[in-house]
């Protein structure tokens, strides 16, 4: 099986889409800060300031999540080129050719969707709120299969997840919970989220078996560092200030460590009460707050431009950005882009990230 003329061309296609994301992912800049980064990490002090060593570590995945895919397909490139060679005289390395160029397409393919986060924030943490809506019990079950279904995505892309705030429903499922999602480019991933997401069921807390609509709110916010500045007057914030509620034995009991904020002029709640220290709580609800606050005013200005997220507002039918079926069959469509997958319980189980490809896609072609 001799080299084919199409299977130089097509590598001559993706030489010509790498040089493209090359000039657009701005690789060169990125990789000469990686470099000056690791110089950074060298100095004896570099630890000493944890908040300061966190952040530059964050910012080092960040860049890597997109080098490190652009220097191991120059690095198939190169190993193409030797097959090409060798394969003008050695049939056996010639039929391994087909493969090897479907590997770097596929490669190429995924860089392309990456280097469509190129938000403001897109490389940052995320916060992730999730309210039950209409829907009755149905609606606090279908809010904690969410909440399950983000943090099994977040694990299997080796994000670290962690619950600001929960709470729990009487009968069953959570009225809403917060969790902080860590890892290269979780923002600009999760964002893909916000809105209404809708099941469709027979409800297992209807004796009669009837089928149920229900809705659940997704809100996502990047996490943003102190050198963001955003300006909110302490005497337009509300603090409460009660028990935490759930798990925690004793302490939940005894001790009000949990902390409600509340920015009254916008009427923006946040609450945190996973730690046990009263000053913890504060400070993780007042990053929250902040990030909530800056995601409306990133809002904002984006619908003067395109109208963006124009039914997020309203609750109930016709506004979900995404349907669930279990009956009367089993599939998963976003109302956006129309994109669908066929199993529900994969999607579940963790398996929403082709929505978010999707997404990122379609809003390159509506901008």
């Amino acid at each position: 099986m001799p080299v084919e003329r199409e299977q130089i061309d097509r590598a001559e296609q993706i030489r010509s889409g790498l040089a493209q994301l090359k000039t657009s992912l701005d690789y060169d800049a990125k990789k000469a800060e990686i470099a000056e980064i690791d110089k950074q990490m060298t100095a004896a002090d570099f630890w000493d300031d944890a908040d300061k060593s966190q952040a530059v570590v964050a910012r080092m995945k960040a860049l890597k999540a997109l080098t490190k895919p652009m220097d191991e397909i120059l690095a198939e490139l190169d190993e193409l080129d030797v097959f090409f060679e060798i394969g003008r005289d050695d049939e056996e390395t010639a039929a391994e050719i087909p493969a090897k160029l479907r590997s770097v397409e596929d490669t190429l393919a995924k860089l392309q969707t990456a280097a469509l986060l190129n938000g403001p924030f897109d490389a940052n943490d995320a916060i992730l709120s999730i309210n039950a809506r209409d829907g009755g019990t149905d609606a606090n079950d279908w809010a904690e299969m969410l909440l399950r279904m983000y943090i099994n995505w977040a694990q299997s892309r080796g994000y670290a997840v962690e619950i600001l705030d929960r709470q729990d429903n009487e009968e069953a499922g959570i009225n809403s919970a917060s969790v902080m999602v860590r890892g290269p480019m979780a923002y600009g991933y999760l964002k893909s989220e916000i809105g209404t997401h809708r099941l469709v069921r027979i409800s297992p807390f209807n004796s009669e078996g009837k089928r149920q609509t229900s809705f659940a709110a997704v809100d996502v916010n990047p996490e943003i560092d102190d050198s963001i500045d955003v300006d909110i007057k302490p005497e337009d914030v509300r603090e409460d200030v009660f028990r935490a509620s759930g798990a925690g034995g004793q302490h939940v009991n005894k001790t009000s460590s949990a902390i409600r904020l509340t920015h009254v002029p916008t009427n923006t709640v946040v609450q945190c009460q996973n730690e046990r220290s009263q000053h913890k709580n504060r400070a993780t609800a007042w990053k929250m707050l902040r990030a909530r606050l800056l995601q409306r005013e990133e809002e904002k200005r984006e619908q003067m431009m395109a109208e963006k997220y124009k039914n997020m507002a309203k609750v109930g039918f016709g506004s979900q950005i995404r349907n669930y079926f279990l009956h009367p069959e089993q599939r998963v469509k976003d109302s956006r882009t129309g994109f669908a997958m066929g199993s529900f319980h994969e999607v579940l189980d963790g398996g929403v990230h082709p929505f978010m490809e999707e997404y990122l896609r379609w809003r390159v072609q509506t901008d």
